[in-house]
């Protein structure tokens, strides 16, 4: 299941985060969400809706540098994510990787592909593609949880009892 939608500028961008942002925060469960697309595509500004969304007032900023930056709002762990400068998916042992994706959290990767064979089955995929002056956005469900999710923001019953 997929949803597709272009973004014409940032507050499109910020506006379809916050969206799936609503769903993550009606449907709570443990959700992996990796988030692909070029320099400068818009990543860490749809980590930024989806933060505000689930009740994140601070700043965002990405984890470049520190790998993961997380959060905790109204009793939610949220774990952000940027793997753009791993230079060896080795280095994730370190910080315990894996025990992040073990709770019952919300985990938005940036750069996923830099650790494809460290990491588990996402929920989501979400790609951002530069179009024109815009980006045009790729929602991807890999999972039951993902397509409830995407069912949710495109107004139908989840499925889900």
């Amino acid at each position: 299941m997929e949803r597709a939608t272009y973004l014409a500028d940032e507050a499109a961008t910020l506006r379809h985060a916050r969206e799936l942002g609503d769903c993550l925060r009606l449907a709570p469960g443990r959700a992996l969400i990796f988030l692909s697309g070029s320099l400068g595509a818009g990543k860490t500004t749809f980590c930024r809706g989806i933060l505000r969304s689930l009740g994140h007032e601070g700043a965002v900023k990405s984890p470049t540098f520190t790998l993961v930056e997380p959060y905790e709002v109204k009793g939610l762990q949220i774990f952000h994510f940027d793997l753009y400068r791993l230079t060896d998916p080795n280095e994730l042992e370190y910080i315990g990787f894996d025990d992040y994706f073990d709770r019952k959290c919300v985990c938005l990767v940036e750069w996923p592909e830099r650790a494809a064979d460290f990491l588990p089955m996402s929920d989501l995929t979400v790609e951002l593609l530069v179009e024109g002056a815009g980006r045009r956005l790729l929602i991807r469900a890999n999972s039951e949880y993902g397509e409830g999710i995407i069912r949710q923001m495109d107004g139908e019953p989840d499925g889900r009892d």
